[in-house]
């Protein structure tokens, strides 16, 4: 007899097959089986024990960026030894087989490209980058962030500003060429897969919306109850890096 989940696999592989636009949206659930710790789980979430607007608002970095560099060293620890996992192995072979066409992600860990995903969409920025906040200078963020994780000090940049990561703090506005881009694709899109996400943080989280007010169909894979709950096509309540591997496999078999 063929369990519950097994039903929710076949159904979720057959929704693939019959798209024509599909687009996955990922958010921080995405990454956690790779070691990046989520943001809002009950256990385990970086916001349960911290305050983001004292350490991740733009607001407070103009004030004190040690706090935001404070909270993000560990962070960044786990991102630069962060490997993919079989879900983004999953969404970059669905990729190539033509089968999803746009990766939107929340999360800055850049794990999409490094499984090999081309059009992926960074909604809330990257860690590859640094940003001089007095000249604007744009510097390659790698060497800059290893010396940080080592020293602990805030990196600044010859001119004396402070450097910061190309990231989406919470107070400022999203990138707004992603954003475009993101609100296109779910727009033309037929078919979302909402993976890994709480569907909690805006604009980011209306987006889905654009898709269902144009009659697409959802899936949501994600522990947790989203506010699209009630809307979805199927709602399968378990590990990304466990169901989306079995998935892209009917898919292309």
């Amino acid at each position: 007899m063929i369990n519950l989940l097994e039903q929710q696999i076949e159904t979720a592989a057959g929704l693939i097959r019959q798209a024509k636009q599909a687009v996955v949206m990922t958010g921080a659930g995405f990454s956690t089986p790779s070691g990046v710790p989520d943001f809002r789980s009950p256990s385990s979430g970086l916001w349960q024990t911290t305050d983001p607007m004292r350490v991740a608002s733009i607001f407070s970095f103009h004030e004190n960026p040690q706090h935001f560099y404070d909270w993000i060293r560990p962070l960044s620890a786990l991102i630069l030894k962060a490997q993919p996992n079989p879900a983004h192995e999953a969404l970059a072979a669905l990729e190539r087989a033509g089968k999803i066409k746009v990766v939107i992600t929340q999360n800055i860990d850049d794990l999409h490209g490094k499984a090999g995903s081309q059009t992926v969409v960074e909604l809330h920025g990257h860690l590859r980058n640094v940003t001089c906040m007095r000249c604007h200078a744009v510097e390659d963020a790698t060497p800059i962030i290893h010396k940080f994780i080592d020293d602990g000090q805030v990196p600044h940049h010859n001119c004396g500003g402070v450097f910061k990561p190309n990231v989406t703090l919470f107070g400022e506005q999203l990138p707004v060429r992603e954003y475009l881009t993101a609100e296109q694709a779910v727009k033309m899109a037929d078919l979302v897969i909402a993976a890994g996400s709480s569907l909690e943080v805006a604009p980011a989280s209306d987006l889905p919306s654009l898709a269902v007010a144009n009659q697409a169909k959802i899936i949501i894979i994600n522990y947790e109850p989203t506010y699209l709950d009630p809307q979805a096509t199927l709602i399968i309540r378990a590990d990304v890096a466990e169901v989306l591997p079995r998935i892209a496999e009917l898919v292309i078999a």
